[in-house]
């Protein structure tokens, strides 16, 4: 429950907080002055941390019950719950698909809410790539078809990178000891956002004045994204003092094997893999550029953190002179 100091703060209630984006979020939002309340998965030995103007609460996304509690007094909900590993097709549509239903049937039934944003994905825009793409765009569809009187939009952020994050941290790490595993040619542009700046645009979101049923694309406001060979190139001037980094080309059919075994390892002894064919064609696709002209448009929003700052910020690196 909340003290004294909370209780004039507008409420928000944020799923997924646990995680890379969700704990930015929540750090980002009590810090803008709202009052978070968190929904997050109960384990055996887990103890969350209690903190000023963040309240946790236990509970899953088809807990009716732990539902209901975060979303008491909400004016708006941030959905950032959701599933990147998955065996079946299923696996990522019960998260990524029937969460979205129940969070927004749960924001319907608090007078208070007025507003939802998911955060979604870039994956959602070619949904026939992969179970988790397809998952994410049902998400989005679901969201449009159930928000009634929600003012509701949904973003989709591109590679999102930045202290804390454990995908992308081994690739930045390989590149400051000198050598940069790229999946398949290495010929796709790209866009990148700091984790900081994500969640900055939802407090933006939340402060705007949004017409409903918005999807939005994010990025760092680097035009046309990034090629490997600007990555590297701003690598090697922020990790090695301007030293080379070697690119080691996975090849294409090389992850196609791996990722096979996986599902089949993954359905023998019933875990997540995170390589799976759909993980192939996602990371070789071509065009994951996205434009934040849109979005910085609705909100004033703009992001504060190029590549070179961000990476320089993840890794602890001075910035070079």
């Amino acid at each position: 429950m909340s003290d004294g100091l909370d209780a004039g703060r507008p409420v928000v209630a944020l799923t997924g907080a646990t995680g890379f984006i969700g704990a930015a979020l929540s750090e980002h939002l009590v810090r803008a002055g709202y009052r978070v309340q968190a929904l997050y998965r109960p384990r055996r030995g887990r103890v969350m941390r209690s903190a000023p103007g963040l309240q946790w609460i236990a509970g899953d996304l088809d807990d009716q019950a732990a539902l209901a509690a975060v979303m008491q007094g909400a004016e708006a909900v941030i959905h950032c719950a959701g599933s990147v590993r998955g065996a079946t097709r299923a696996d990522f549509d019960r998260v990524n698909e029937q969460g979205v239903i129940h969070t927004v049937d749960a924001a319907l039934r608090e007078p208070a809410c007025r507003r939802f944003l998911l955060i979604s994905s870039l994956a959602a825009r070619e949904p026939a790539l992969s179970d988790y793409s397809r998952s994410k765009h049902l998400g989005e569809r679901a969201l449009a078809a159930r928000a009634g009187r929600l003012t509701w939009a949904a973003i989709r952020p591109p590679a999102v990178y930045g202290p804390g994050d454990r995908e992308m941290l081994p690739l930045f790490q390989g590149m400051a000891r000198g050598v940069a595993a790229i999946p398949g040619s290495g010929n796709g542009r790209f866009s990148l956002i700091h984790v900081a700046d994500l969640a900055s645009a939802v407090v933006a979101w939340l402060g705007a004045s949004d017409r409903s049923g918005a999807i939005y694309e994010l990025d760092d406001g680097h035009a046309r994204g990034y090629d490997w060979d600007t990555v590297l190139a701003t690598a090697a001037q922020v990790l090695r003092n301007g030293a080379p980094i070697r690119r080691l080309r996975i090849p294409v059919p090389v992850l196609r094997a791996v990722a096979g075994m996986n599902r089949l390892c993954a359905r023998l002894f019933g875990y997540a893999p995170m390589l799976t064919p759909g993980k192939v064609r996602e990371i070789t696709h071509a065009d994951w550029v996205s434009d934040n002209t849109a979005f910085v448009q609705a909100t004033g929003w703009r992001p504060a953190f190029g590549f070179r700052e961000g990476l320089a910020q993840t890794l602890g690196k001075p910035l070079p002179h």
